[in-house]
């Protein structure tokens, strides 16, 4: 069966951000990312808003990657910000101290 096309496999090869992140430019401890919750202008529906980061372009996008797969919901990168759709700051909060980065949540 060496015509076959894979249509499924459990097989994980992913790259966990944090090692990526750690290797090329390092975390700064003394970095503050702060943890915010806007609802203005979405009829009710929340965001999560991740600023601070020191990051370069391409080590954002892998981290917010990582973290739509982690919390289960749509994120972008704007302005240097990070949005997670939904009211996830408890798992972005988790996913933030993993990695190692000093977290701080603004508003409630």
């Amino acid at each position: 069966m060496s015509s076959s096309k894979l249509v499924y496999s459990t097989e994980k090869t992913t790259v966990y951000p944090a090692k990526i992140t750690r290797s090329t430019s390092g975390i700064k401890k003394d970095v503050l990312i702060t943890i915010s919750r806007l609802l203005n202008g979405r009829k009710g529906k929340g965001i999560i808003r991740l600023s601070g980061f020191q990051l370069s372009r391409i080590e954002l996008k892998k981290l917010v990657t990582h973290s739509k797969q982690v919390c289960c919901s749509g994120d972008t990168i704007k302005k240097g910000h990070a949005e997670i759709q939904g009211d996830k700051h408890y798992k972005a909060f988790q996913l933030l101290t993993e990695i190692g980065f000093s977290t701080i949540q603004m508003g409630s």
